[in-house]
């Protein structure tokens, strides 16, 4: 039975060949794994509710950029609204990070491994320091 790798991204496909390479670059066997993309706060929560945790998780700080796009592409707001929409309304791989973290306190879990991909440095630096933080702390 193939392990499982929960991967966080609204742009970024795992099964993109820089991605998958990206994985094993990381020392995780990507054929070894059953990876399940998704894309917001919203699917990922539910995913693990339903599913438990994955062995792995790799996260994206910045999430809504498709629901931006697509606002923007359809003509239903400028660039500058599609921008704020973004910032505005939608929850970010750092929140999923934090639901995450209480998820295994609250059932007494030991949080998965862990990967970010993100290109925002500073996103990516809060999601690793929470991440450590609560491994140091409690586990």
């Amino acid at each position: 039975m193939n392990k499982t790798l929960l991967w966080l991204d609204d742009l970024r496909n795992p099964t993109d060949n820089i991605w998958n390479n990206w994985i094993a670059r990381q020392g995780v066997n990507p054929t070894d794994y059953d990876i399940t993309w998704v894309k917001n706060y919203d699917d990922f929560t539910d995913w693990i509710v339903n599913n438990g945790l994955p062995d792995v998780v790799c996260f994206d700080h910045d999430l809504g950029q498709d629901i931006a796009i697509e606002r923007y592409t359809t003509g239903g707001m400028t660039k500058t609204q599609a921008k704020k929409l973004k910032k505005l309304e939608t929850m970010s791989g750092f929140d999923a990070t934090k639901w995450m973290v209480n998820y295994c306190m609250d059932n007494d879990l030991r949080l998965p491994d862990w990967y970010i991909q993100s290109a925002n440095p500073v996103g990516a630096e809060n999601i690793k320091s929470y991440l450590q933080s609560f491994v140091k702390s409690y586990q």
